[in-house]
Order: structure tokens, then sequence, then C-alpha cells
């Protein structure tokens, strides 16, 4: 499978969390709109199903997110 780049991953982690927070404040259907636009494109990005593993992931592929040779199944 294709990975994004983790600028890339950084960059939609970014936007997502910034958009739930408005989300929260202000309640738009824009923001809902790109929010679920973001979410998808993580969840694609990722190749996972629901946002939260999404973010999860795109998280773990940041750098400096785990020492290095960590993997996601290593407990």
């Amino acid at each position: 499978m294709l990975m994004a780049h983790p600028a890339v991953l950084k960059d939609l982690v970014e936007q997502y969390e910034t958009l739930r927070a408005l989300h929260t404040q202000n309640s738009t259907e824009q923001v809902r709109r790109r929010m679920d636009d973001v979410a998808y494109t993580l969840c694609v990005s990722t190749g996972t199903r629901d946002v939260e593993a999404a973010l999860l992931a795109a998280r773990h592929r940041l750098p400096d997110a785990r020492p290095q040779g960590e993997t996601l199944l290593a407990g």
C-alpha cells in the first residue's frame, strides 16, 4: 500500500484538529463538510476506515512520533 508522505499527514492531522475545534465551537455546514473531507482523505492516506484510527496511524508516521525501529504492532 502506498503511504502519504509524513509532511502531508502532518498537514491533514493539523487541519482535522483545527476543524474539529471549530466544529465544537460553531458548527456550520461548511465546517462539517470540510471536516468530513479531511477525515476521508486521512482514512485513504493511512489505509484505515475510521477517522480515529486514521489519526492514530498518521501521528505514528510523523517524525519524532516513536523511537527508531518501533512499529504499529509493537506492544
